[in-house]
């Protein structure tokens, strides 16, 4: 089942709901605001041993090497204060444009709020960054000071340094320098415990109007030069109060509804220069006055789940589907755990699918529970009351999954330009495979004249552009007039954004996403063709670890495949196959062609004629943010990714075969 009985009537309660988080103050003043309301409750809980942070001891106590300890919000809010302070000592002011270079970590916030509150601007630089990169993303803001995470990060400033206008740099980690314009967050720290005023700080804030740039976001780059989004404290603080009237604890919904509020504790570990991690794991959570629990490394996310124990937390479909191949892996360690665990999977669906589910089947979920859904859940933590999904499609099989098993996923989308939540799944109702409906005010509207709708499949509700208009819409793209411009449509004397996104919205206000507008694939036969929907049908399949859905001005469907090694050694060793070592020469293998068949023959059962793979190629390589095949945020870039492989592509379709 997909959770408690709706409420009758939830979306007029969200739309007319309120309560002190909601408000139409700026970022740092909401920051203020929530701290005292929650001052002796935790804010931040952070791990020992994971940095060699400059903000030690005497700020931040330390915690044990490999546990957490944390900070509460009054603490929090000191150090933010002080920081702040030090910020205006060394010369940022109103409307200064800092960079902020760093991995997600507790110090990512404090500085966050800290400029936030001596009135600057943050603009944000991912850690995968290139040094042209990090030169292009704070030359582009004319930034004035970046907040570099550590040594090696520095390096890349340091190495364009002398084409950019910095006045100053600041390092998170401890740092010795015979520089005068170099500094620690503990230098700026300690600059203001030295000179701090109640009253000079609070007229900071005061001084700052919800209109005001409060952050430049630099879009992902899949389809060229990244653009600054420019967006102000109104539209964070607005879409703050759209998520909190969408998942607070309303005194309306259902006592087993699961909502955010100040006994929440979130996980953190997407990028916070992202988007989707900066107001959903960050100005959402400390609003609401949540705890928020921050991932030492990726890789370590695993075992930090345990130590954390997380209620919620915001992620990307690609995490979601790991997290169900390691489920898989460990199933095939013997014939009768795969059994019992491919059982309890279709239970699960079932169960997700099934308004009434009736004694029989409520009897099998009971027993896989028992069986697999209690191990799973133990090992997120124990305590997950629901997730958020979003920066890219979720696999509606994969949603069911996790829903069947009581891991409650909650699907939604955004952009940067809207800041980001348009949609999300309310927990009275959630439908896996659609977007959820609109949060509180915001519009939206489906242009159906850029998109023949009879081209597309089991289509049966309004299709087209998606349009959006509303108070966390940006107001365009920094120094870019001509896309701005272009970024934006009126109808009926109003301005909508484009989104550039196809979507359906049903007769109920659910939508459904097919495919970007840029990436629907248009065969020579003039038949169009969403790659997304196909390429989420092998999420769940453990011989295919990433696919790209290709074909367009050719004849047919053809896909760029990159095996699942890990599950081919697995299977080569029980079958008694000895597989070449090299990957190359493994993609190129008879054997491991016919073995990845398979999953392609299964999807494309579910599929139309025109829609089937007819060719496919294995290449050897993940694709990564790091090789620059991927966002930061786990998107493909197709462009890059057809470019590395062009003679795999070739393969597919001859030499005829053109960008």
């Amino acid at each position: 089942m997909v959770g408690p009985e709706s409420t009758p009537g939830w979306r007029t309660a969200e739309t007319e709901y309120t309560d002190e988080v909601i408000g139409d103050d700026t970022l740092g003043e909401m920051f203020a605001a929530t701290a005292q309301r929650n001052a002796d409750d935790n804010a931040q809980l952070y791990k020992g041993g994971a940095y060699d942070r400059s903000l030690t001891e005497a700020v931040i106590p330390s915690a044990p090497s490999g546990e957490y300890a944390a900070i509460s919000y009054e603490r929090m809010h000191d150090i933010v204060k002080h920081v702040a302070t030090g910020l205006r000592d060394i010369g940022v002011r109103d409307d200064t444009r800092v960079g902020l270079f760093s991995s997600t970590r507790m110090e990512w916030a404090l500085a966050d709020f800290a400029v936030l509150s001596a009135g600057g601007v943050i603009t944000t630089v991912y850690t995968e960054s290139s040094a042209k990169q990090v030169e292009y993303l704070l030359d582009d803001p004319d930034a004035e000071f970046v907040i570099v995470e550590n040594a090696d990060l520095l390096d890349r400033v340091l190495e364009v340094e002398s084409n950019l206008s910095l006045e100053g740099i600041v390092l998170i980690d401890d740092y010795e320098s015979d520089r005068d314009d170099i500094y620690t967050l503990r230098d700026l720290y300690d600059r203001g415990v030295a000179t701090f005023e109640e009253s000079t700080y609070r007229s900071w804030l005061a001084d700052r109007d919800p209109s005001d740039l409060a952050s430049l976001i630099y879009t992902s780059g899949t389809t060229g030069q990244p653009k600054g989004v420019q967006l102000t404290h109104r539209n964070f603080r607005s879409n703050v109060n759209q998520s909190r009237k969408r998942l607070a604890p309303r005194p309306d919904k259902h006592p087993d509804v699961p909502a955010i509020g100040s006994d929440s504790t979130s996980i953190s570990f997407l990028p916070l220069a992202h988007v989707f991690e900066r107001l959903a794991g960050h100005f959402f959570m400390f609003a609401s006055g949540a705890t928020v629990g921050y991932v030492e490394h990726p890789d370590t996310l695993a075992d930090d789940l345990q130590l954390i124990q997380p209620t919620t937390g915001a992620s990307v479909p690609r995490v979601y589907e790991r997290i169900f191949d390691r489920m898989s892996e460990q199933a095939s360690e013997s014939p009768i755990k795969q059994r019992i665990f491919d059982w309890a999977v279709d239970v699960a669906r079932e169960y997700a699918r099934t308004e009434d589910p009736g004694i029989v089947l409520e009897a099998k979920h009971g027993l896989a529970d028992t069986l697999v859904y209690n191990t799973v859940k133990e090992k997120m933590g124990g305590n997950i009351e629901f997730m958020v999904s979003g920066g890219g499609s979720l696999s509606k099989t994969l949603c069911e999954t996790f829903v069947g098993m009581e891991l409650t996923i909650l699907e939604g989308y955004g952009l940067t330009e809207t800041s980001p939540v348009i949609t999300t799944n309310p927990p009275e109702d959630i439908r896996p495979g659609t977007l959820g409906v609109p949060v509180a005010d915001v519009e939206v509207r489906i242009d159906t004249g850029v998109v023949d709708a009879s081209q597309f499949d089991d289509v049966t509700g309004e299709l087209g552009e998606l349009l959006v208009r509303g108070p966390n819409v940006t107001n365009g793209y920094w120094n870019q007039p001509g896309p701005s411009e272009r970024a934006f449509t009126e109808i009926d004397g109003k301005r909508w954004f484009r989104t550039g996104d196809i979507i359906e919205r049903t007769d109920d206000d659910y939508l459904i996403y097919h495919d970007r507008i840029k990436e629907i694939i248009v065969l020579s036969t003039g038949k169009n063709v969403a790659p997304q929907p196909i390429e989420d049908l092998f999420v769940t399949s453990d011989r295919v670890d990433q696919v790209m859905v290709v074909g367009d001005d050719q004849k047919f469907v053809g896909a760029l495949i990159v095996p699942n090694f890990e599950e081919l050694q697995r299977w080569a060793d029980a079958e008694g196959i000895d597989l070449p070592d090299d990957l190359y020469e493994r993609c190129d293998d008879d054997r491991v062609r016919e073995w990845v068949q398979v999953a392609v023959d299964e999807c494309n059962a579910d599929l139309e004629k025109v829609e089937r793979i007819k060719q496919f190629e294995l290449v050897p390589r993940e694709w990564t943010a790091e090789n620059d095949l991927l966002t930061p945020s786990m998107k493909k870039k197709r462009r890059n990714i057809r470019t590395e492989f062009e003679a795999k592509l070739r393969e597919i379709y001859g030499d005829d075969y053109s960008e």
